[in-house]
């Protein structure tokens, strides 16, 4: 496995969704976005973003698509450290 230890399945999910969202939630205050703002011009519901960044959604590869669109990075620079 590589060095990777998990403790369970469901563990390492709600771990890759909270680094996720912090990810985006850097992301988005870096380029001076508000909530509001970042849900407008990526297409996605300002609540559903808001879920994104506590790590509360399991995002679909489409809204992650929209997201990167938005912050204008590629899908590698997104996932960058999650």
């Amino acid at each position: 496995m590589g060095g990777l230890i998990v403790g369970s399945r469901r563990s390492c999910r709600r771990g890759c969704q909270g680094r996720f969202g912090q990810r985006v939630r850097d992301l988005r205050t870096a380029r001076g976005f508000s909530q509001e703002a970042f849900a407008h011009e990526s297409g996605i519901n300002r609540t559903y973003v808001g879920d994104v960044e506590r790590g509360e959604r399991n995002i679909a590869l489409d809204n992650i698509s929209k997201i990167a669109a938005a912050l204008d990075v590629s899908l590698a620079e997104l996932f960058e450290d999650v």
